[in-house]
């Protein structure tokens, strides 16, 4: 018996990983605001309706691509506290360096700022993965957890908003050296040895 005919278009699994780099491309060519549904959709070779059926708005579709992007966190098992924070930063600047994704980053944070629908989206998809990690990674209390998150993001994330680039080297290195100085030592509510 004949094989079927293949379907039309673009097979399924590939069009993911073709939005995603379209949009981290379209996002570093133009910018967060002018990188549309459209115009990713254009440099994907797709429809808009592929994407809005997998996406339904331009917030879902930056979260899942800034998902992929950061793949998981690098968090080694047997790591003392102190290698398990540096590392975390550095990996986070290094993400936030990589064309296109800091300023869907930055783009994205700040349309949640007042965008509660997309706010929660934001927490619940991109956030609360790597908080589960590093509570768990840190044994550290959520809030701890979080304070850290805020701090190392959102420093990593201003420099992005303020200067148009990533943070420096040395720069990321000097806030590892400060943020360690609070987060690397005892953990909140325990005695000194």
């Amino acid at each position: 018996m004949p094989s079927s005919p293949r379907p039309p278009g673009r097979p399924r699994t590939g069009v993911t990983t073709e939005v995603f780099t379209a949009t981290l491309r379209t996002v570093q060519e133009l910018g967060y605001a002018r990188a549309t549904v459209e115009r990713i959709a254009a440099r994907a070779g797709v429809a808009k309706t592929t994407v809005y059926r997998r996406w339904p708005s331009k917030g879902e579709l930056i979260v899942d691509c800034l998902l992929d992007a950061f793949g998981p966190a690098p968090l080694r098992e047997g790591a003392g506290r102190a290698e398990l924070l540096a590392t975390t930063i550095r990996w986070i600047a290094a993400k936030i360096s990589e064309p296109g994704v800091g300023d869907a980053f930055a783009g994205v944070f700040s349309d949640a700022v007042s965008d509660p629908a997309l706010r929660e989206i934001l927490a619940a998809r991109l956030q609360e993965p790597y908080r589960l990690a590093l509570l768990s990674a840190l044994d550290e209390p959520s809030q701890r957890v979080l304070f850290f998150i805020d701090v190392v993001v959102g420093t990593l994330l201003h420099r992005m908003g303020m200067t148009g680039e990533p943070m420096a080297d040395a720069d990321v290195d000097a806030l590892v050296t400060m943020v360690l100085r609070y987060f690397a030592g005892q953990p909140i509510g325990s005695t000194p040895s």
